[in-house]
């Protein structure tokens, strides 16, 4: 039976990690993260989690950790933000690629410079192609509910990759709202043990990790990393719906929200989905048939699901939370309107760039984005590509 309690973005992903109960945590405090290893280091402390804390001097060195950790057969987990992220850069692909299924709550800071501790996507979209599963919380009860799902995941054995759970700095890592926890044992069940088929301490089967591969065979271990990425897509939604069996939410790559009639639709990801939700229900109300897509899973990337979610819509605005420098637009804009450009009817789309640094973005502001798409519905043009919402000129 579920408690309910209330508790921060932080809290609520350390009360996770110590429901799994990792073998090892390996971390680094940095705003807004360092409330998530404090708790832990607490913990642990209390002899309220088993694993074995490493107090790092860099998140370089935590990531290492964790590497070394899960290659001997250890389930090992970290978490980070922002500028910790991309100390750690080099050993993030190097765990992707030697197939660890680490698993890493990622609190989404503005990357410096000039310097900022809040919330845009810049550090994770940064990473999206360093071969990690993304996954993206738009509240505290997906923080927790994600990273319990994360495990289960990383670990299945068509799989084996990494995944980051993100959650948006200050926005949900500081924010205190209602979450419904499971038992410690329910939790235990459904992650289980992990068990390393290719263990480094399995003296009978001995394996290399991290060898020199050049082109004789780096090529075929890249395409491995890719079919897996492509296998998790149904991994993630057969765990979402075990997921469902415990705790009555069930979880997809996307959810749709009222985009059943929709003809005016915004896609986003993260806290953001909130502030759209409470947009649709209004302007549903003056009449206007709004919808929302959220996408959950950024990597692998759902484009089969979008384009059906899509296929009736008449206009569509994507909502960036970083800027993709020298692109015709941010990222989740261009995996979208690539998933979509082979439609035989193509959709108007705008991109809008916005909350870089922690900007505030509000309800009248999402509004005024399906406006614009109101307009672009009825004149089947699309006057400025990409906009910037809640810049000053």
């Amino acid at each position: 039976m579920a408690r309910v309690v209330g508790l921060t973005g932080d809290e609520v992903a350390a009360e996770a990690i110590r429901q799994i109960n990792p073998d090892v945590i390996a971390a680094y405090p940095i705003t807004p993260q360092t409330e998530i290893v404090q708790r832990l280091s607490q913990f642990v402390a209390d002899g309220l989690i088993s694993a074995e804390m490493v107090r790092v001097e860099s998140e370089h060195s935590a990531m290492s950790a964790c590497v070394g950790a899960s290659a001997s057969g250890a389930r090992a987990m970290t978490a980070t933000s922002a500028n910790g992220l991309a100390l750690m850069w080099e050993i993030v692909y190097i765990a992707a690629s030697l197939r660890l299924p680490i698993v890493m709550p990622v609190v989404n800071r503005a990357l410096s410079g000039p310097i900022n501790i809040h919330c845009d996507h810049s550090d994770s979209m940064g990473a999206r192609d360093s071969g990690w599963i993304q996954l993206y919380s738009e509240n505290c009860q997906e923080i927790y509910d994600n990273l319990i799902q994360a495990v289960v995941i990383a670990e299945n054995k068509e799989v084996l990759l990494p995944v980051m759970v993100t959650l948006d700095g200050f926005v949900l890592s500081h924010a205190m709202e209602r979450v419904e926890i499971l038992e410690d044992e329910e939790v235990k069940n459904f992650v289980g043990e992990y068990k390393n088929p290719h263990s480094l301490l399995d003296l009978n089967n001995p394996v290399t990790y991290g060898p020199l591969d050049l082109y004789d065979y780096y090529f075929e271990h890249k395409r491995q990393q890719v079919e897996a990425m492509e296998k998790a897509l149904r991994v993630i939604q057969g765990v979402g719906k075990q997921f469902a069996k415990i705790s009555g939410r069930s979880y997809g790559l996307i959810e749709e929200y009222r985009l059943e009639d929709a003809e005016l639709v915004v896609i986003a990801l993260g806290s953001t989905a909130g502030t759209i939700k409470e947009a649709v229900d209004e302007l549903r109300e003056e009449g206007v048939k709004a919808g929302l897509l959220k996408i959950r899973c950024f990597r692998p990337f759902p484009g089969r699901e979008i384009n059906e979610a899509l296929k009736k819509v008449e206009a569509v605005a994507i909502l960036d939370r970083s800027a993709s420098f020298g692109a015709e637009g941010g990222p989740v804009f261009l995996e979208v309107r690539s998933s979509l450009f082979e439609k035989t009817e193509r959709i108007p789309i705008i991109n809008y760039i916005y909350g870089l640094g922690g900007r505030d973005i509000k309800v009248e502001e999402i509004k005024g984005v399906y406006q614009t798409l109101q307009r672009i519905a009825r004149t089947k043009r699309v006057e400025k590509r990409v906009d910037y919402l809640g810049v000053r000129e």
